[in-house]
C-alpha cells in the first residue's frame, strides 16, 4: 500500500496506460481521480474500481481548455481537499510528414499534449505550494528524446515536456515538490495498435526484450515515481523502452 493516504489525479485514466495506472494505484492505496475527455469510458473506469472497494472519481475534462481545466482542479481539490500526486498523461496522435502536415494537425497535438500539461500543472501547483509537497509525473515519450519520422508535432510536445519537467524540478524543488517525466517506448496500446505491422515488427527486432511494452510496465514507473521511495528523485527522465534506444 505504497499511496495509502493519497490523492492522485490521473488524465486520460479512462484508457490504457492511464486506465492500467489508476488501477495499480488504487490497489496501493490511493484515492483515485481519473480525468478523461471520454465520458462513458470514464465512468466505465470508475465502476470497475468501485466494485474493487477503491475511492474513486471521473471528472470529465477536455486538458486542452484551460477553463475546463481550471473546473476540473476546483472539483478534484472540493472532493478530496488536496492532490497530492498529478500524472500528466493525457495524450493524442496525428502523424503525418513535415512535408504533409497541417497547421491544424501542429496545433492540436501541441494544444493536447504540450498546452494540456500545462494547464493542468499550472491548476493545482499552488494548492501543493502551500502544502509543501506534492509530486509531478508527466508523460513524455522516446519520441520526445531521441525524434520519430512523421511525429514532427509530438516529438515536439514530447521533448517540451521534458524542458518543463526540469525547469520544474528546479523551481520547485525548494517547495519540496518533485517533477519528474516518464518517457515510455513502443507500449501495446490502441495508439501503437494502428501502426502498420510492418512497422511494428521492424520496432521488435530493434528491441533487445523483444516484445512491445504492455502498460502496466508504464504503470509501474508511475507508481515508483508517485510513492515516497522516489523522494530523492527529481527532474529526471525515467525511459521504459526495453532497451529500443541503446
Amino acid at each position: 500500500m505504497r499511496l495509502q493516504g493519497k490523492t492522485a489525479l490521473i488524465t486520460g485514466g479512462a484508457a490504457g496506460i492511464g486506465r492500467e495506472t489508476a488501477a495499480l494505484f488504487a490497489q496501493e492505496g490511493a484515492r483515485v481521480i481519473i480525468a478523461d475527455y471520454n465520458k462513458q469510458q470514464g465512468e466505465e473506469a470508475i465502476q470497475a474500481l468501485l466494485q474493487k472497494g477503491a475511492d474513486a472519481h471521473f471528472i470529465e475534462v477536455d486538458v486542452s481548455d484551460s477553463g475546463s481545466v481550471t473546473k476540473m482542479a476546483a472539483e478534484a481539490l472540493a472532493q478530496y481537499g488536496a492532490v497530492d500526486v498529478l500524472i500528466n498523461n493525457a495524450g493524442i496522435t496525428q502523424d503525418r510528414t513535415l512535408a504533409k502536415m497541417t497547421e491544424e494537425e501542429w496545433h492540436r497535438v501541441i494544444q493536447v499534449n504540450l498546452n494540456g500539461v500545462f494547464y493542468c500543472t499550472k491548476a493545482l501547483i499552488h494548492s501543493m505550494i502551500e502544502r509543501g509537497s506534492g509530486k509531478i509525473i508527466s508523460t513524455a515519450s522516446i519520441v520526445g528524446v531521441h525524434g520519430n519520422i512523421g511525429q514532427t508535432n509530438y516529438a515536439a510536445a514530447k521533448a517540451g515536456i521534458i524542458g518543463m519537467t526540469k525547469t520544474w524540478a528546479k523551481e520547485l524543488g525548494p517547495k519540496g515538490i518533485q517533477a519528474n517525466a516518464v518517457a515510455p517506448g513502443f507500449i501495446e496500446t490502441g495508439m501503437v495498435a494502428n501502426m502498420p505491422e510492418k512497422v511494428i515488427q521492424q520496432m521488435l527486432e530493434k528491441i533487445p526484450l523483444r516484445r512491445l511494452g504492455q502498460p502496466i510496465d508504464v504503470a509501474n514507473a508511475y507508481l515508483f515515481l508517485a510513492s515516497s521511495e522516489s523522494d530523492y528523485v527529481n527532474g529526471t527522465v525515467l525511459e521504459v523502452n526495453g532497451g529500443l534506444v541503446i
